[in-house]
């Protein structure tokens, strides 16, 4: 498969970044919300989401993939398990929810942040965050390929460098929409981005996630920054 590397500039995703995280306007569900399920709750759900800043896909109350990823990583971020169950508890959050703590304050008006410890992405346009995503980075586990290693995501401070559009094949598997930070490491898309970390030290985002992140990082040289914890 022939890979396409972006030269030019990527088209920006027009993502209104909250100025509080306690706006006011939900209506809690009065049901537990679960992937699956449908209705106007779902759809509130949905709403409150994005309006926080995650990205729960098309906003048509349909409770499926990219809505409960989207619930997993405010779940992350407030501090919970993360399981894509909406439950009073996360409802309680969802009406006054936990802002999360810049990484790196004084790190620029634009740049990612990546939390390794609580398995999330953040993207800050003029030091507002507009985009919250659930990450799997580096399982841990020992592998060989040309050569043995631990598979683990490189931390300290990084910037973004060359890009290709839609898939790119790479030694150790298909990277969607990879933007690379470190190397050989990138910020790609997956099919497979479970709860856990898996990759072999890719900081992997969900199909839709991919879909607009290179847009709102559109140059070469953006601040990344990684991190342990946080």
């Amino acid at each position: 498969m022939a890979a396409t590397v972006l030269n030019g500039a990527v088209t920006a995703v027009a993502y209104a970044a909250p100025a509080k995280m306690s706006k006011p306007g939900y209506t809690p569900a009065t049901r537990t919300l679960r992937p699956g399920m449908n209705g106007r709750d779902v759809r509130r759900l949905q709403e409150r989401l994005a309006q926080l800043a995650y990205y729960p896909g098309a906003r048509d109350g349909r409770y499926g993939a990219d809505t409960e990823e989207a619930v997993w990583a405010f779940e992350e971020v407030q501090n919970m398990p993360a399981s894509g169950t909406v439950t009073v508890k996360v409802e309680r959050a969802l009406v006054n929810p936990r802002y999360p703590t810049p990484l790196v304050p004084r790190g620029g008006a634009l740049r990612v942040e990546v939390s390794l410890g609580r398995h999330v992405l953040y993207v800050y346009r003029s030091n507002k965050i507009v985009l919250i995503s659930h990450i799997s980075s580096g399982g841990g586990y020992y592998y060989c390929d040309s050569g043995c290693s631990y598979a683990m995501t490189p931390t300290g401070n990084f910037r973004t460098m060359w890009r290709v559009k839609g898939w790119h094949i790479a030694p150790l598997g298909e990277l969607y929409n990879p933007v690379f930070f470190y190397g050989g490491y990138a910020i790609h898309g997956d099919t497979y981005v479970p709860v856990q970390p898996v990759s072999h030290g890719c900081v992997r985002i969900p199909m839709d996630v991919a879909n607009i992140f290179p847009g709102m990082v559109p140059s070469n040289g953006i601040p990344v920054y990684v991190r342990a914890t946080g």
